[in-house]
């Protein structure tokens, strides 16, 4: 046979470890040849194997049995010795009867037997050695029992003998060559099944004389969709950002590989629940002006995901399916809502991510992906399983979670990304007025330890009601990562974030500087987290908190009273123009995570406001309940008075200052939290 790119010695070498692998587990090799059929469809020629198994007079697998079969028409006699475990095995042999012989030196010969062997199959035949005569002693012989005390179990081994071992070591070479060329065999027929069937002893030869039995059917297999992408080896310096471990990072999921993953999806399932203690004690238990905290002294379920990330000849997409309080307070925050018809809110309302795209050869990677995708302004992610801390700052909590739209990954590098967007506006269903929004993101990533991220956005005309006004936004962080022991059992890894923010709105009325009473409305920010892991990164120990000041407060999160929403609105809190919300806060976080599937945490935190803003004790739902009119002020009967004037409220609810509803709000709120998250 000849080898492909004429690289024979080679390829017999690594066959020849193969065949003394052979040797010492003869089962996987035999198992090899029991998959033949297909070798001459790959041009080898036409021949048949004998395997079986040496046995002594008691039935024990003997070494060193000299196993010889002849076939008398065609003159063919070949002689192999048995192994370790009595196996042999004498490959190439053509087609026909053959006459099978055993012996062994001080043991004894087996009786003579006839096999058939058939192209292209493996015949079974197993050796019995019966007892040699035993000749006549003299009478000093020693006794038998002196006899077994002195005589060696096993026979001696003669020079002939190491030649047929060589023999058939050539033979299993051979069986092996035939193997590798079947399997680069374009029409290979062998299925994964066969290949992934566990070695099995062959069943003992039938009565001389008789075909043996076939081979064992092949175990079950896993189907080609659920088997496991095959893994990229060494250091992967192709595919973005994979040259380096950067699951320390705020923000990105600390996974470092998937409980399943296969050639065309890899699932993802999280969850997320919490407890939480507002010091306010709100009556209603809600808690206000947070993108992660919502209900006080009650175990909630924040989230509910199932989906993944579908891929296969460059085609991808990915879908991830929302329930728990995300899928009711997300949707909440999106005006555009309010445009048009068929109730947006309830389009999207259970769906976080959900998009189709192409990816093509340029470079490293270039993706264009269109749907509903996470936005990545304000660095901490959507998900809480992915951040340093449970309750972000302001300057994340109140800028977008998802876009909705075209985007374009460009990787010229593997430590490189660019991508512009074009999306339906600033965290929106539906397009708010005549422009869409152009944005993007510049991701540098040069070493494990270090990252920088920019985003941009403008153009859009992010206003329900306001046709004329633009809205820019940039929103730039830093990360470092300056300890990392990962394997100590103190302090393993340190690592600090900084965020700043800045933005405005301009056009129709509204500028970006200026005196407030002229409509001023900007947004400014910062953010800042410093993070410890200890114990082989299972514990860690994260310190930070924010500002923001935003004049117009057209991106401060609206208090839900009485249900209001940012469509709606509240008289309570206002979003006018000029008018002020400056707010700072800070955490402590420590969370616990023995496995990369799960985290344990508890956080405590502060939170302040320059105006009357959180929860207080007697909360922010009128008497009775939601009455369904939240855009008007309340009555102190729960019902609403149907106006948003103040004084004409008064009227229409009796007369009197005390006739008016007010929900009870704070200028701070402190916080205790714990929790557990799930992702897989």
């Amino acid at each position: 046979m000849t080898l492909i790119n004429g690289s024979r010695l080679i390829q017999k070498f690594i066959l020849s470890l193969l065949g003394l692998a052979a040797i010492a587990v003869p089962g996987r090799a035999f198992q090899m040849a029991a998959e033949l059929p297909s070798a001459a469809a790959a041009g080898s020629p036409s021949f048949g194997v004998l395997h079986g198994i040496a046995k002594g007079p008691n039935g024990q697998s003997v070494l060193g049995v000299q196993v010889t079969v002849q076939n008398t028409d065609e003159k063919i006699k070949r002689t192999v010795v048995s192994g370790s475990d009595g196996n042999f095995l004498i490959a190439d042999l053509k087609p026909g009867q053959y006459r099978l012989t055993a012996r062994a030196e001080g043991i004894g010969a087996a009786p003579p037997a006839t096999v058939e062997i058939a192209q292209n199959q493996v015949t079974y035949a197993n050796v019995q050695l019966a007892a040699a005569e035993a000749p006549a002693q003299p009478a000093d012989a020693p006794t038998p029992d002196s006899a077994l005390k002195t005589r060696s179990v096993a026979p001696p081994v003669s020079e002939s003998s190491v030649a047929a071992e060589l023999a058939a070591m050539k033979a299993r070479i051979e069986l092996l060559e035939a193997e590798l060329i079947r399997q680069r065999s374009p029409e290979r027929i062998v299925t994964a099944a066969a290949k992934m069937a566990p070695a099995v002893e062959p069943a003992p030869a039938p009565a001389p004389q008789q075909a043996a039995a076939p081979p064992a059917p092949a175990a079950p297999s896993i189907p080609e969709a659920l088997q496991s992408p095959e893994s990229t080896p060494g250091v992967d310096n192709f595919t973005p950002f994979a040259f380096g471990d950067f699951t320390w990072l705020n923000g990105t999921p600390r996974n470092k590989d998937t409980v399943l993953d296969t050639k065309y999806f890899t699932p993802e399932v999280r969850f997320d629940t919490n407890f939480m203690v507002d010091a306010n004690q709100p009556i209603d238990h809600t808690i206000v002006g947070a993108t992660e905290s919502f209900r006080s002294g009650e175990v909630q379920l924040e989230q509910i995901s199932v989906g993944g990330d579908f891929h296969w000849q460059n085609v991808r997409g990915r879908v991830l399916y929302m329930g728990g309080m995300f899928a009711t307070t997300t949707p909440r925050n999106d005006a555009s809502a309010g445009v048009g018809q068929w109730n947006l809110r309830d389009a999207y309302r259970y769906v976080s991510e959900a998009w189709g795209g192409y990816h093509f050869n340029v470079n490293h990677g270039l993706n264009v992906d269109a749907g509903i995708f996470v936005s990545y302004i304000g660095l901490f992610s959507y998900y809480n399983f992915d951040n340093w801390t449970y309750q972000p700052s302001y300057v994340s909590s109140n800028t977008p979670w998802f876009f909705n739209g075209l985007r374009i990954q460009w990787f010229p590098t593997n430590k490189l990304k660019i991508e512009p967007w074009i999306i339906n506006g600033w965290q929106s269903y539906a397009k708010f007025n005549g422009h869409m929004g152009l944005g993007g993101q510049f991701l540098w990533e040069p070493k494990e330890w270090f990252k920088l991220v920019a985003n941009q956005y403008g153009f859009g005309q992010d206003n329900l009601g306001l046709p004329r006004t633009e809205r820019i936004h940039t929103d730039d962080s830093i990360l470092i990562r300056y300890y990392s022991k990962p394997e100590s059992l103190g302090l393993s890894k340190m690592a600090f974030s900084l965020t700043a923010d800045a933005g405005c709105q301009y056009g129709g009325g509204l500028q970006c500087t200026g005196a407030p009473s002229k409509g001023k409305s900007t947004f400014i920010g910062w953010m800042a987290y410093d993070r410890m892991w200890f114990h082989k990164d299972r514990y860690a120990l994260t310190l930070g908190g924010g500002e923001m000041s935003n004049w117009g407060r057209y991106l401060t999160l609206l208090p839900p009273i009485d249900g209001a929403d940012a469509v709606s609105g509240t008289p309570y809190f206002t979003e006018n123009p000029g008018q002020r919300a400056h707010m700072w806060d800070s955490t402590v976080t420590f969370q616990y995570m023995p496995r990369q599937y799960i985290t344990w945490w508890a956080e405590v935190g502060y939170r302040h406001s320059d105006v009357p803003y959180f929860a207080g004790r007697g909360g922010v739902t009128p008497p009775g309940g939601n009455n369904g009119a939240p855009q008007y002020y309340t009555c102190s009967s729960g019902a609403t008075s149907g106006t948003a004037n103040l004084g004409a409220a008064e009227s229409a609810c009796g007369g009197g200052s005390g006739s008016v509803w007010f929900p009870d709000l704070r200028r701070s709120e402190p916080k205790a939290s714990i929790g557990v998250m799930v992702k897989f």
